[in-house]
């Protein structure tokens, strides 16, 4: 018979085993948690019972693997006080990881706010000619690097993006994303929703309607919500790329469905709308 912290831990062997990460801080409370893979993007979720036994699954949503789990020998449950002084642990375990992105993110939105005044407005770059799109209020810092302004649900400015000359993307490590975007053009009465710039660069360009970029695939949905707190009576279209496995399709779907919107997807598996509006401009 094992008990909870031998579930835990072989729970988390299974993850390791089966998707190739997995947190050191897994919580069996029977609720949905997302997990960052190795390269820091929350591509995993995770739900684990202890309750009156032991049992979960967990997913990466890259690899599109999804796997039950349950423990192979007799769960021994938490009795009453266990679980009052596991449940305990865990609120004040979530305040202090509470606090502690708290602190990071302010130092990050500190920081986003400096580096975005003293950069100078971009009149064209490397990045920008390479996807044929124009600049729309972008600036430029150190090593002629692109600088993309991210705001959250008050429309305060709290992260950037980085994108080099050969189009690689980083943020400001510590920095808020999940529900935070950046923007193109005014609101009116449709608003469309992708993930990168250059992509909402070229459907600003093509049909002149207030773009919003959501940085990645899974912050689709949370920003989609924003944005329809926003403007309760606009239209929006989710614009997603055609990936090849499938995670930014779903990942429409569930953004439309979450604002009663619509989303539209290439035709070209590979293909994203700056990749189709490039094709048609040329």
């Amino acid at each position: 018979m094992i008990n909870h912290h031998e579930a835990i831990e072989s729970f988390k062997n299974a993850m390791l085993d089966n998707i190739g990460y997995a947190t050191n801080d897994i919580i069996g409370d029977g609720n949905l948690h997302r997990v960052k893979d190795n390269n820091g993007k929350l591509n995993g979720a995770y739900v684990l019972h202890l309750d009156s036994r032991a049992a979960g699954y967990f997913e990466c949503f890259k690899q599109d693997i999804k796997q039950s789990w349950k423990a192979d020998s007799k769960f021994q449950p938490l009795s009453t006080l266990q679980r009052r002084t596991f449940a305990i642990d865990r609120q004040r375990q979530k305040a202090e990881r509470n606090a502690e992105e708290a602190t990071k993110h302010k130092v990050a939105a500190d920081k986003a706010r400096y580096i975005w005044h003293r950069s100078t407005p971009a009149t064209a770059h490397p990045y920008l000619n390479k996807k044929r799109v124009k600049t729309h209020g972008l600036r430029v810092g150190r090593n002629n690097t692109l600088i993309v302004p991210i705001y959250d649900e008050t429309k305060t400015l709290v992260n950037l993006q980085f994108i080099s000359e050969t189009g690689g993307k980083r943020f400001l490590s510590g920095g808020r994303k999940k529900g935070c975007f950046s923007v193109i053009g005014k609101p009116g009465e449709l608003i469309q929703i992708c993930e990168g710039m250059a992509t909402g660069a070229s459907l600003y360009e093509s049909t002149g309607h207030f773009t919003v970029v959501a940085l990645d695939a899974g912050n689709l949905e949370p920003v989609a919500i924003v944005i329809r707190k926003f403007y309760p009576d606009s239209q929006i279209v989710i614009c997603r790329d055609n990936d090849l496995s499938g995670v930014g399709q779903k990942a429409a779907k569930a953004a439309a469905l979450a604002v009663s919107g619509k989303y539209i997807i290439p035709a070209i598996v590979g293909q994203d709308w700056n990749d189709v509006l490039s094709m048609e401009a040329v």
